[in-house]
């Protein structure tokens, strides 16, 4: 069993609080993963890449919070209330958001069976080849 996620679907999320929500649409060759730069490798997040334009944000726009590092390039967007990453404009994709696939309504991470892992340890805008880490794996056990 594996989560599919169907192109051209409208989808909406949020925060835990509730404070911040958003809508997407599913693009095209819809791309999920992770990444294993510094501040992904600690989030654990699993995203869906979105070009930006196919992301709005419906409520709570005022709520979330800006963090940049390094390059300043990838713009990680939190909830102030609670803390919870809901995206971030990707710096491998300036013109594309990693939506927090957490977050978004009626998904379960737990339901993807394998997730490829970008290798942002050493990134492209670094002048690295555009390359795969691995990929994680979850296998649910039987109770």
């Amino acid at each position: 069993m594996g989560l599919v996620i169907e192109a051209g679907k409208s989808l909406a999320g949020g925060c835990h609080c509730g404070t911040v929500r958003f809508r997407l649409t599913v693009p095209e060759n819809a791309v999920v993963r992770r990444c294993n730069c510094s501040i992904c490798a600690m989030k654990g997040v699993v995203m869906l890449d979105v070009p930006m334009t196919s992301l709005d944000i419906t409520q709570g726009e005022e709520a979330l919070t800006l963090y940049t590092f390094g390059s300043g390039q990838a713009k990680h967007r939190f909830c102030s209330k609670c803390g919870i990453h809901t995206f971030h404009q990707l710096r491998s994709e300036p013109d594309h958001y990693g939506v927090n696939m957490a977050c978004v309504d009626g998904i379960s991470i737990y339901e993807i069976p394998e997730v490829p892992v970008f290798n942002g340890q050493r990134h492209p805008g670094d002048g690295n080849a555009y390359e795969y880490a691995g990929v994680l794996r979850f296998e649910p056990t039987d109770y």
